[in-house]
């Protein structure tokens, strides 16, 4: 009787947990106008993030993007624990696209259990920059297509998110090498 008593807390604590990871129905900021998945497809290069539990002390991390047949994006995320010689940590969340209309709007699972709302906030006219956001506005990534970018732009992007009233408190810049 005595384990029932702690089962039925631990399960509940659980599904709330699970739940606290899922998003909003309806996104609670204004997303990109309109992603062409296909261009948004391919590698980018994180510039900014702000670390998890599972990629605090990120280095050349990147974000590979692929359109499966039953249309859900298969994604490979990459980084060396660290530094440049670090553990290389890899993760495979699959995306699925939630707003068709305008493909900014995703949910990406990981470890098959947890889904998390990812909103493509801004991508420039040639896919070559991005900015990724998330419904609580504590989590927020920069990314490009290549693993160097200005300090003008990066500012820029960077304001992108301060502009919308993220919270950058724990937003870190990621090191390429």
């Amino acid at each position: 009787m005595k384990n029932n008593r702690l089962t039925l807390p631990l399960i509940s604590g659980i599904f709330l947990l699970l739940a606290a990871c899922t998003s909003n129905p309806v996104p609670n900021q204004e997303l990109a106008e309109k992603v062409d998945i296909e261009k948004f497809m391919g590698m980018w290069y994180v510039h900014g993030y702000t670390p998890t539990a599972i990629d605090n002390d990120a280095w050349n991390g990147t974000e590979i993007y692929e359109r499966l047949p039953n249309g859900k994006i298969k994604t490979t995320y990459e980084f060396r624990k660290g530094s440049t010689e670090g553990k290389l940590k890899t993760y495979h969340p699959v995306g699925t696209i939630v707003n068709t209309g305008t493909n900014a709007e995703w949910r990406m699972r990981f470890f098959g259990i947890i889904n998390a709302a990812y909103y493509i906030l801004y991508v420039d006219s040639k896919y070559t920059f991005t900015v990724i956001g998330h419904p609580n506005k504590k989590y927020a990534w920069i990314m490009s297509r290549g693993p160097e970018i200005g300090e003008e732009r990066y500012s820029e992007l960077r304001n992108e998110l301060l502009e919308r009233e993220y919270d950058l408190s724990n937003f870190e810049r990621m090191r390429h090498e």
